[in-house]
C-alpha cells in the first residue's frame, strides 16, 4: 500500500511524513511518499494534503500544481482515501472568506470564515492544545474520546452547512469543527502530526481505514 503525501509546496512536510511513516510501520500499512508527481498520485492508494498560510494562496497553489488533476480524479473518480490536514481539510469546503471570497474544492458542505470566540478573553489565533469533542462514532476516531486532546495553530475555521459531516469539534467560546468528513474524505483542522500519542492514533486510524 502507498500513502501519498502531496507536495505543493504549501505545508510543512518534514513532520507529517515523519509521523505517517512511523505509523505505516507500526500499522504495517506499507510505505509513505512525499511527491509533487501525478503519476504517483494517480497509484496512491492513499492521498494526504497538508496545508498551512492563507486560504487563497494554499488553493492557487494547489490548482495551479501538476498534481491537482490527478489528485482530484483519485478522490473524486476512484474514492481513494483521503485526509486534508489544517488548511488542506478547509481546503475540501464549498468556498473560504480569508481575504477574500474564494472558491474551495467542494467536498464538504461548509464555509470557511474567521472564527469568532464569544468571549474577549480567547485570543485569535486559535493556538495550543484543546480537548476534542467527538461528535459522532467513525473508524477514523477509533480509541479517540471526548477529552483527548490535540494542537491547533489557524484563525479560520469550517462553518458546516450539513452537521452530518462533523465528526468533532472543540469548545473555543463556541464550537470549532476539528473533524470533518464524508464517504472516503476525512479532514482534520489540527495538526496531528503535533499531537502527540492521540495524533498518531488519528494517523493509524486513517492508515487502516477501508471506506
Amino acid at each position: 500500500m502507498l500513502t501519498a503525501i502531496i507536495d505543493y509546496e504549501s505545508g510543512n512536510l518534514h513532520s507529517a511524513h515523519k509521523a505517517f511513516e512511523r505509523m505505516a510501520a507500526e500499522a504495517d500499512a506499507g510505505s509513505v511518499v512525499v511527491t509533487s508527481d501525478p503519476e504517483v498520485v494517480s497509484r496512491a492508494d492513499r492521498l494526504v494534503l497538508p496545508g498551512d498560510g492563507a486560504f487563497p494562496a494554499c488553493r492557487d497553489a494547489l490548482v495551479s500544481s501538476s498534481v491537482f488533476e490527478a489528485l482530484r480524479d483519485a478522490v473524486e473518480n476512484k474514492a481513494r482515501p483521503f485526509l486534508g490536514i489544517c488548511v488542506g481539510m478547509q481546503l475540501m469546503a464549498k468556498r473560504g472568506f480569508e481575504y477574500h471570497e474564494t472558491e474551495g474544492l467542494g467536498w464538504i458542505n461548509g464555509e470557511v470564515r474567521a472564527i469568532k470566540p464569544d468571549s474577549q478573553r480567547l485570543k485569535i489565533p486559535h493556538m495550543g492544545w484543546n480537548d476534542l469533542i467527538v461528535a459522532q462514532e467513525h473508524p477514523i476516531l477509533k480509541d479517540v474520546n471526548s477529552g483527548d486532546h490535540a494542537y491547533f495553530v489557524h484563525s479560520y475555521q469550517m462553518n458546516m452547512g450539513d452537521k452530518s459531516e462533523l465528526y468533532a469539534y472543540v469548545d473555543y467560546g463556541g464550537a470549532v469543527s476539528a473533524v470533518v468528513g464524508r464517504d472516503t474524505m476525512v479532514g482534520m483542522q489540527f495538526h496531528p502530526e503535533k499531537s502527540a500519542n492521540i495524533g498518531l492514533q488519528l494517523i493509524a486510524n486513517f492508515l487502516r481505514w477501508s471506506p
